[in-house]
């Protein structure tokens, strides 16, 4: 690794940091280092070293000076020229192509300085001053190796007491300025007993900034010259008096609010062509500049939260902004706001906004994962339309594709044996699609509300059974308190879902199909004139499922048969259904997460779906749906779902060791949802009842892989497909970061599923009875973050089995450690 270093250097091979006294900040501080050794590939060798040592040394100063050049200039000529500079006339006319190739992909060999070391050092040091270690010292220590030309630098730190504030004052000469932080004094980070750490004075500051300029004070502190802190270090170094004091300026001239003036928006291609353009209007208040016709005016207020003569508030001068780039329409050339000239309360703003391209065509292939289509990946076309009725409509048309496994009993070897196409239009609106114009007036437009209209087919092959579904909607979404809070309210929502396949629904689960052949032998032995030559299967599953005489006349022994059949026709029922659902949805969300203001968030979301109400007053006509499911109403001969669903999800996170870069983070979720069918539905539809396992829900169980329903002891090659109306699961996970990239967690999730009544299979959900039903299952996990992707990979194990035998249920002394249920998916569980 040294061939590239020169004789009486060293090459760098490692910072070691050694603590005295605990590793305070230890997560910080190799970062201050200025000289960090070549970086390991995947933690095991510099590979980016060794590349550049394959470099032929001749030709380092040439390749050096080669890369300088622009990537247009780089040919042969320029090799040749360099080659003659540097007294190589001999290498005249040659590519070398491998050279150039490791000299670019590696990484020179770091050489040891002094110098830097010594500046790391201090570096170090001011850091430990600045955390509140007022007498830290770092002492290093230099390990050379003359005869291998390598080095080690230890780094010695010693952090002793930090300083603590002894008392906290406040100096505001100005009452209103005094009257403001006072009532906001509990949000103060700087209190009595801290460490007086600097970037805690800091954060400090920056809250006191964002707290005047919400209430009107434009620019505060905007040259950071009035906000100070005095530590009175006279009366000691560890116990100190500090005072925040807050000045405009010597002479203590009042600070004075700030009014919205005139406000501008122009749609020009350059900056330059503002004032040449040639239709002004003026839509209350708001001056709208344009070239054309192309964008009504009404599209460009309703973005705009400011209004001439209110008071100045930053957080509208932000939403404005966000308001005008999530239109997908525009590029801000301009956004600015600056006091009127000769005005010191009066605050001019304008933007100038330049159109998109009127179509936006992209290409991408994704890794995918799904509860039901597992690993795979999926291809998509989008072709985006702006601007479609001069409202800043955008018409999103997609052409997508998902290639995946699922676990298929007549393949178990198939790789990609599953996949989805479909095909979905979106048309956005900017605001809300009402038959009233002045809705702004009831929702105001600082909730940013913008309406959807849906519509979508797909073609879906899992098991073989395969779907094909419609789907239409209406979406209005209104963000509340800068998006903490959000609405969505969905109308018209409708889908169609239509199985593919049904009459091979035995060919997909042979379990069941040897459990249904039992019985009928059974039944054949008491009717011998019941035979698939006069009936057809589900015909004569009827017979036996009503034959009260023979189900009483099955031993006892074989009752378990009999439970398993009927669970079979149930599972079957659900999976081959044709079903129309129209609903209304409602969702709230709650959600404190990315929020500065909240170190330990929470997240809440709920959820009500009401369907079929407005379907089952058009209609009388019924007809057959499925072997145990009964009659049902329908439209146009398909059943339509009724029923009521809530979904409440609660997220709550706990962040540790906040004095570190990356903290750890204990995070914490409930889930309850329960689906009632009623009127024209005896169960919910397939697409709306819940399931147990996988990578987002109890990850020791795979999706469909044996848990629930409740604690029934059917046969699990019936019960892993049972699906049913009450979810419960809890989760916590502990989040441990190792580096930058890399983070590992340990888990334990419990939960299950149940029915609301009892079906006969010990699956209804009882108070007395559901804590021990539930499934427990832990393990641990590895995240790597790369660029804004989270790529998950978790290993869990079963703790607790409730569908096995009574007092077989604990199953820890049954691990094996190397069989975990692994579980590959892309962000964090929750």
């Amino acid at each position: 690794m040294t061939k590239k270093v020169p004789d009486g250097e060293y090459l760098l091979t490692k910072n070691n940091f050694q603590y005295t006294d605990g590793k305070i900040f230890s997560d910080e501080i190799p970062d201050l280092v200025a000289q960090k050794p070549n970086k390991n590939t995947l933690f095991v060798l510099p590979l980016g070293l060794a590349f550049y040592n394959m470099a032929n040394p001749k030709y380092d100063t040439i390749l050096k000076e080669y890369m300088t050049y622009p990537s247009e200039m780089r040919n042969q000529k320029l090799r040749d020229s360099l080659f003659v500079k540097y007294n190589h006339p001999e290498y005249v006319g040659k590519n070398l192509f491998w050279n150039r190739f490791f000299h670019t992909v590696g990484q020179a060999p770091v050489i040891y300085s002094d110098a830097k070391t010594k500046q790391s050092a201090k570096s170090i040091n001011n850091r430990l001053i600045n955390r509140g270690y007022w007498d830290s010292e770092v002492k290093t220590d230099v390990k050379r190796d003359s005869a291998a030309k390598k080095a080690e630098v230890n780094y010695i730190i010693t952090h002793k007491d930090p300083t603590y504030i002894k008392e906290y004052y406040y100096n505001i000469p100005d009452p209103n300025i005094r009257s403001l932080y006072e009532f906001n004094l509990n949000k103060s980070i700087v209190r009595k007993g801290q460490i007086l750490d600097e970037t805690v004075l800091e954060k400090e500051i920056n809250r006191i900034n964002e707290l005047m300029r919400e209430e009107g004070y434009y620019k505060f502190n905007n040259d950071n010259q009035d906000i100070y802190f005095v530590a009175d270090s006279l009366r000691g170094r560890k116990n100190v008096p500090v005072v925040m004091s807050i000045h405009r300026d010597s002479l203590d001239t009042p600070y004075r609010k700030s009014t919205i003036g005139k406000v501008t928006v122009s749609v020009a291609n350059r900056l330059n062509d503002v004032n040449k353009l040639p239709l002004k209007d003026s839509l209350r208040g708001i001056n709208i500049l344009r070239k054309d016709s192309a964008y009504k005016p009404n599209s460009l207020w309703l973005p705009i939260i400011l209004r001439p003569g209110d008071q100045y508030k930053q957080s509208n001068l932000d939403l404005t902004r966000r308001n005008l780039i999530s239109m997908n329409n525009f590029t801000i050339l301009k956004a600015s706001d600056e006091f009127r000239k000769g005005s010191d309360s009066i605050i001019d703003v304008e933007y100038v906004l330049r159109p998109l391209p009127k179509y936006e065509f992209n290409i991408a292939t994704d890794i995918h994962y799904s509860q039901i289509l597992n690993f795979g990946f999926s291809p998509s076309v989008d072709l985006t339309t702006r601007n479609v009725f001069g409202g800043a409509e955008n018409l999103v048309t997609s052409f997508s594709g998902v290639i995946g496994t699922t676990k298929d009993p007549k393949n178990p070897d198939a790789f990609f044996n599953a996949y989805e196409l479909s095909a979905q239009a979106s048309l956005l609106f900017p605001r809300l699609l009402v038959p009233f114009r002045r809705y702004y007036k009831v929702i105001p437009k600082k909730y940013s509300p913008t309406t959807s209209i849906n519509l979508g087919a797909s073609v879906q092959n899992n098991i073989g059974l395969g779907r094909i579904n419609f789907n239409a909607g209406l979406n209005y979404f209104a963000n509340v308190d800068d998006g903490r809070v959000q609405h969505r309210l969905t109308l018209f929502n409708t889908q169609l879902s239509l199985t593919q396949n049904k009459d091979r629904y035995y060919e997909y689960f042979p379990a069941e199909d040897l459990i249904r052949m039992a019985v009928f032998d059974w039944y054949r032995d008491v009717h011998p004139d019941v035979n698939t030559d006069n009936y057809s299967y589900d015909q004569i599953s009827k017979m036996i499922i009503n034959d009260q005489a023979f189900l009483a006349s099955i031993p006892a022994e074989n009752q378990d048969v009999i439970n398993a059949f009927r669970q079979s026709l149930i599972n079957k029922d659900r999976q081959t259904q044709d079903v129309i659902i129209s609903s209304v949805i409602y969702n709230f969300t709650y959600n404190e997460i990315g929020k500065k203001d909240y170190k330990n968030p929470i997240y809440f979301s709920g959820k009500v779906e009401l369907a079929g109400n407005a379907l089952n007053l058009f209609t009388k006509n019924e007809q057959e749906d499925g072997v145990v499911s009964g009659n049902s109403k329908t439209i146009f001969k398909i059943p339509f779902s009724q029923f009521i669903k809530f979904d409440f999800d609660f997220k709550k996170y706990f962040t540790f060791f906040n004095d570190r870069v990356k903290p750890h983070t204990l995070a914490f979720r409930q889930f309850f949802g329960i689906g009632i069918p009623y009127g024209n539905s005896s169960s919910m539809p397939f697409v709306r009842s819940y399931f147990n396992g996988g990578a987002y829900d109890i990850r020791a169980w795979v999706a469909f892989g044996g848990l629930g329903p409740a604690d029934s002891q059917l046969d699990e090659r019936v019960r892993s497909y049972a699906m049913d109306n009450i979810k419960l699961t809890t989760s916590l996970e502990y989040r441990l970061p190792l580096t930058d990239m890399f983070e590992t967690a340990i888990f334990t999730d419990a939960g299950n599923i149940w029915g609301l009544k009892d079906t006969g299979f010990g699956d209804q959900f009882k108070f007395k009875k559901f804590i021990s039903q539930m499934g427990v299952g832990s393990g641990f996990g590895l995240r790597i973050n790369i660029a804004y992707v989270t790529a998950r990979l978790d290993f869990a194990y079963k703790m607790y089995d409730p569908n096995r035998p009574s007092g077989d249920r604990w199953v820890v002394d049954k691990i094996k450690p190397l069989q975990p249920t692994v579980n590959f998916a892309i962000g964090y569980p929750f």
